[in-house]
């Protein structure tokens, strides 16, 4: 699947004068604020390509008609995102006033580099925040991912990914196979339904450097442990964390299309929704795709299970996004104004309802009525209440899970090349050790 990056000021030329009729039967925000304040300046906004950035193209035109603002758009691939975002706040001149924020990688870098901006003097301002961008709407667990150390806002929190199972029922129902409620059953269903002979394989996930951690993370909360426990210690040596870096290992290279080592969600996702594969780890947010019938050749067909339960545990790796304004930015109150249009309840409910994520706002997940407008499957949504409960972060909250992504990467790819698990993570855990004890230091 090839990544777009959209033009950053021609996307939208001439969509202004067609938003009134393109949103016609969208309810007004009928908040009583002024949001024409900032009628005739611009804003640069820089996104990480996701379906929930689409859903913010999809209606931006409704936001430039609303506020008069100009807003140069781009999305960017997620790895791309991230080291423009580095270098650009480094240089203390970024290009983008509004920049996609992943709690789970990002939080405390940001914050300790004071690269965001403080939020809370125009939270708390009524000619700038509109009456539903209240703390009390967002769930606790987007608001602590939200706040820095001292209670102040510095993002406003998007949608929480929770990793589920995607499955082909077909392949399960041609062979006889239950979906697997257990760890065991998971290895054995994967196996049953992997025939190179006929191009079809019972398992694919990433495994790609870095990107492929969180399927190891999946996998070693199942055994109980997170990667850094309580205590701050690195978990990743430990004998839960071999036995999971077995099982990543079995299925992806046992189990898995070939050229696996190298496959991103995207990749994953393409495979997948080609009817090559029985079953795909990955986030909610990927959904919509599979259930389009011009786009995939599984679409009608595709299961959404919970996360299967390992020896000790049943969890699903949960991930956190959010939208924030740089610490640099000349435009900090149109940026904020559209920090609340994009996590507005009518964004949260289409990101609900066409199935592109999973909104951290509890009125939006409280409405009965959006089953009724639901777009996926009901299964969707149960899948998604279902992973609520038994949530786990899937990256620990640290400084350097950049270095921690590609050091355990580096581990895990080498894992499909034959590697032998005791000791290719204690050699990468005994290398990241020293990165992480200097970042506490710091």
């Amino acid at each position: 699947m090839s990544e777009l990056i959209l033009n950053r000021r021609g996307f939208l030329a001439g969509a202004t004068g067609l938003a009134a009729a393109s949103f016609a039967g969208r309810p007004a925000f009928a908040d009583g604020m002024n949001w024409k304040a900032y009628s005739g300046t611009s804003l640069e906004v820089t996104l990480v390509k996701s379906p929930r950035a689409d859903i913010i193209q999809k209606f931006l035109p409704e936001f430039e008609a609303m506020t008069g603002i100009k807003v140069g758009f781009e999305q960017i691939p997620e790895q791309q995102a991230r080291q423009k975002q580095v270098i650009e706040l480094t240089s203390g001149h970024p290009s983008f006033d509004v920049i996609h924020e992943s709690f789970h990688v990002q939080k405390r870098l940001f914050e300790k580099s004071g690269w965001v901006a403080d939020l809370e003097d125009m939270l708390h301002n009524p000619t700038l925040t509109a009456p539903y961008t209240t703390e009390s709407d967002f769930s606790p667990a987007g608001l602590a991912y939200s706040r820095n150390q001292v209670g102040h806002l510095r993002a406003l929190p998007q949608s929480v990914d929770y990793w589920v199972i995607y499955y082909n029922k077909q392949m399960f129902d041609a062979k006889g196979i239950a979906y697997p409620d257990t760890f065991e059953q998971f290895i054995k269903a994967a196996e049953a339904l992997t025939d190179p002979s006929k191009n079809q394989y019972g398992f694919v996930a990433r495994g790609q450097r870095n990107a492929n951690v969180p399927v190891f993370t999946s996998f070693l909360l199942g055994y109980g442990v997170d990667s850094i426990n309580a205590k701050g210690e690195l978990m990743t040596a430990s004998p839960e964390a071999i036995e999971a870096a077995k099982m990543y290992q079995h299925l992806l290279t046992k189990c898995a299309p070939p050229g696996t080592i190298g496959f991103n969600w995207a990749e994953c996702q393409a495979s997948f929704m080609q009817g090559q594969v029985a079953m795909w780890l990955d986030g909610i947010g990927f959904a919509p795709p599979l259930e389009d019938k011009k786009r995939s050749r599984i679409a009608g067909h595709v299961g959404y299970g919970l996360m299967p339960k390992g020896p000790v545990r049943r969890a699903s790796a949960t991930f956190g996004d959010g939208l924030s304004i740089p610490a640099a930015s000349t435009k900090k109150e149109q940026a904020w104004l559209f920090l609340q249009w994009a996590c507005s309840p009518k964004l949260c409910r289409d990101l609900v309802t066409t199935g592109s994520g999973v909104p951290f706002r509890i009125s939006t997940l409280n409405d009965p009525s959006i089953r009724k407008e639901l777009t996926m499957p009901q299964e969707w949504l149960d899948v998604v209440n279902a992973s609520a409960k038994v949530s786990a972060l899937g990256l620990p909250v640290i400084i350097p899970v950049t270095e921690f992504r590609d050091t355990i990467g580096v581990a895990l790819t080498n894992l499909l090349s034959g590697g032998d698990a005791a000791t290719e993570m204690k050699k990468a855990t005994d290398t990241f050790r020293p990165v992480l004890e200097q970042s506490e230091k710091a």
